[in-house]
């Protein structure tokens, strides 16, 4: 494993052997400690770092690490508790996007990751990408608030039937939502949502003021007959959707209810934000028409990223807009944060406009084709009580419907005692859930092997 969660369990591990020695003991060496613990060198190195800054040991190049002495007495802890009256009830809910459980241990097969593996990543062409940024001569000066004009134009070029002018560049996908949600939709206000949604949208919502209310997806993608409903009833102004490779399901929206659902907003006076994070997730075959390409009078307000098809530190996205809203949302990104930083910017151009970037996207589409059908065969072989509710075309996950009377956090609770992070479907829905669900990625795997593996495992449930 190569991640973040690795590195802490690693580091607590090794936190937990500091507190048995003695000050001045000495701690395994690197070697030893990549042999033991089965991890990369980097990441011994991390979690030897991360402890040295805790003050918990002591490096000494070519000699080893040392337990560090013992520190003196710690400051008194101050007393925050006014800070309960001052800050009233404005708290914000990140459990839909946080790991109820923790961090899993370090060998565990993650099937709850929404990232690609370190294996199916870009990294050379993100590397010779960022060098070739730095060598820029003003790769270091303040860059446009709304992006820099070339990646915009590369977005509006991919995208297709937008120009420039109607890109708004920002730090990743999340931070893309927060501010459309902040721009468009005022405190209090409700917020249609498909049931279920990304969690991260959920999260952000909620702590935009807004109030996210569901509506039933089908294996075609969100439910035309139950949207207009929905807006007659609750007077919203403002539809979340992801009508490709829908996550969780894997739902891809209709061809026939795609105009239908821009007409219903339009005829609603609202607006549709169509997150399209999985455009180049595909698994092979057309990519679908996206909404925003059927929109006549700016009822779309489109997003996309680069985190997903390239890696968790690519935090490049794009919002596509036309109209006030897009001088809404240029406002709220001059007030948040002025503009994102002018290198990762140069590094996206560099990246996007590479022969490299092509080539990716086609090895990535035989990549997660082939995984998606190695989970979803050990499943159905070691599962056969578990429905797997539809193959998908594209993204990370496949969406499985537990048996009647199942409780998914439970599920997902003892997958985790045998070694297997699963996601608990509970936190995809808005409100209550109609059944239990799991939903399983099978891109953040080192590979075939752990796909079938976790099945083994869960197969003991």
């Amino acid at each position: 494993m190569f991640d973040d969660s690795t590195t802490a369990s690693l580091a607590a591990g090794l936190r937990a052997l500091a507190a048995r020695l003695s000050a001045g003991d000495r701690l395994p060496s690197n070697r030893e400690l990549v042999e033991q613990h089965r991890v990369s060198p980097v990441t011994v190195s991390r979690a030897i770092a991360l402890l040295a800054a805790e003050g918990v040991v002591v490096t000494r190049p070519g000699s080893g690490t040392y337990v560090a002495a013992a520190a003196g007495p710690s400051r008194a802890q101050p007393d925050t508790a006014w800070q309960t009256v001052a800050l009233t009830d404005r708290s914000v809910d990140t459990t839909p996007i946080t790991d109820a459980f923790g961090l899993p241990p370090a060998d565990a097969i993650l099937l709850d990751g929404g990232y690609l593996h370190h294996s199916l990543q870009p990294v050379r062409a993100l590397n010779a990408a960022l060098v070739r940024a730095a060598r820029r001569p003003d790769a270091w000066d303040r860059a446009p608030a709304t992006g820099l004009a070339t990646l915009r134009s590369t977005f509006a070029n991919l995208i297709g039937g937008v120009s420039a002018e109607d890109v708004l560049v920002t730090a990743g996908g999340q931070s893309a939502l927060s501010l459309a949600f902040r721009a468009i939709a005022a405190p209090g206000s409700p917020i249609l949502v498909e049931s279920p949604s990304y969690p991260g949208a959920l999260a952000a919502a909620r702590a935009a003021g807004l109030r996210p209310t569901p509506v039933p997806v089908d294996e075609h993608g969100l439910r035309l007959d139950l949207l207009a409903d929905a807006f007659a009833m609750h007077g919203a102004r403002l539809l979340y959707c992801q009508p490709t490779h829908h996550n969780p399901t894997g739902a891809v929206l209709s061809p026939q209810r795609r105009q239908q659902v821009i007409d219903v907003a339009r005829a609603a006076g609202a607006f549709v934000i169509e997150d399209d994070f999985a455009r180049f997730l595909g698994h092979g075959g057309p990519i679908p028409r996206t909404l925003l390409a059927d929109d006549r009078d700016g009822t779309v307000v489109y997003l996309t990223s680069l985190t997903k098809p390239a890696a968790p530190s690519m935090r490049i996205g794009a919002l596509i807009a036309r109209g006030p809203v897009m001088d809404r949302m240029r406002a709220v990104r001059r007030v948040d944060d002025f503009f994102v930083a002018q290198p990762m910017q140069e590094a996206a151009l560099e990246l996007l406009t590479s022969p490299a970037w092509e080539r990716h996207v086609r090895s990535l589409a035989v990549a997660l084709r082939q995984r998606c059908g190695t989970l979803v065969a050990a499943i159905t072989r070691q599962r056969p009580d578990w429905t797997v509710t539809q193959v998908p075309s594209g993204g990370l996950h496949v969406w499985v419907r537990l048996p009647p009377g199942s409780d998914d956090v439970e599920v997902a609770r003892a997958a985790r005692r045998l070694g297997v992070a699963v996601g608990a479907g509970s936190r995809y829905f808005a409100t209550e859930p109609p059944a239990a669900h799991l939903r399983l990625g099978f891109a953040a795997t080192a590979d075939h092997a752990e796909l079938v593996e976790a099945a083994r495992r869960l197969a003991e449930l």
